[in-house]
């Protein structure tokens, strides 16, 4: 029998993207096999990179290979060039992925006021794959009986609203409370900064947006670090977490998002420090962090009490 096979454009661009997703597809592979699936990785010239080599920020090559994808990871959130390819593609909503110790937490919006529906349906059906739970956080009355009507069909997922008054703090300081936040356009953007911007504890956050068909763009929330590109020591936390949404939130393959994503939570708990997280002793690189992850990988999936 034949594994499934999903084809994800790769655009890596420049600055410490090109190591990353290196980590990231290493990682995806050794996911796939653990759950029966195998990830087609294709690498493209994109951003600037493609554009000191042939004058185009998205050679045509680059725009044929993502539109035939099924998903599409970005290494670094920062490229102007984003914005053009998502603008040919079918997207709908946004989503922030926010993983802390002990759990995560995702805050899904709609990218226009005419897609709440579709975005609410969605966040819904995500809180039924995950711990059953859907926030809503909103002013508008309008948008709360909307989620009420659409919430009939998804029996057993529990519904909450909050004002934004009291959802923003909540979100911030008590995420443990908090499975799938849904809010509209209005207070998308600082729901998502507040909830990922708590200094108090180490969060990683990734970002996503969803697709209504074809591929969705997944990455992570740093930027290219020019300075440390190329040494080896780039923090490679939140690109993995990018490449865990990519599997649940854009390839549907939910059950190895979650072993994704519990491998990294593992990894940054177990002592493993890149750089940039270490208070004292000796750092480990990029590759190291990422072998760390890869460890974790059997006990973190679901059915890790079986594996021998």
């Amino acid at each position: 029998m034949s594994r499934k096979t999903y084809t994800v454009a790769c655009l890596a661009g420049d600055g410490v993207g090109p190591e990353l997703m290196a980590e990231a597809c290493r990682t995806l592979t050794e996911v796939g096999q653990l759950h029966g699936f195998r990830i087609d990785d294709v690498h493209v010239p994109f951003g600037t990179e493609a554009l000191s080599r042939s004058g185009h920020p998205i050679p045509l090559a680059t725009r044929a290979a993502y539109l035939s994808a099924d998903a599409i990871l970005v290494a670094t959130g920062a490229e102007p060039a984003i914005a053009t390819i998502e603008s040919e593609l079918d997207l709908r909503a946004t989503i922030t992925a926010i993983r802390f110790v002990g759990g995560d937490v995702r805050v899904i919006s709609p990218l226009s006021d005419d897609l709440a529906e579709w975005t609410i349906a969605h966040a819904l059906q995500v809180a039924r794959t995950s711990r059953a739970r859907l926030a809503s956080v909103d002013e508008n009355g309008p948008w709360c009986d909307l989620v009420d009507r659409l919430a009939h069909a998804y029996d057993g997922v529990a519904i909450e609203h909050l004002s934004v008054a009291s959802g923003l703090p909540a979100v911030a300081f008590e995420p443990e409370r908090f499975d799938v936040v849904v809010t509209g356009t209005r207070f998308a953007e600082p729901l998502a900064e507040v909830a990922s911007s708590v200094e108090r504890e180490a969060r990683l956050v990734a970002s996503g947006h969803l697709p209504g068909n074809g591929p969705g763009v997944f990455s992570p929330a740093h930027g290219k670090a020019q300075d440390i590109a190329g040494q080896g020591v780039a923090n490679p936390s939140s690109m993995l977490l990018a490449a865990a949404l990519m599997l649940g939130d854009g390839l549907g393959e939910r059950a190895a998002a979650t072993t994704l994503a519990g491998a990294v939570t593992q990894a940054c708990g177990n002592g493993r420090r890149t750089l940039d997280r270490l208070l004292h002793g000796l750092a480990a690189t990029t590759r190291q962090f990422t072998d760390s992850v890869l460890a974790e990988l059997q006990t973190a999936a679901s059915n890790s009490e079986f594996a021998r």
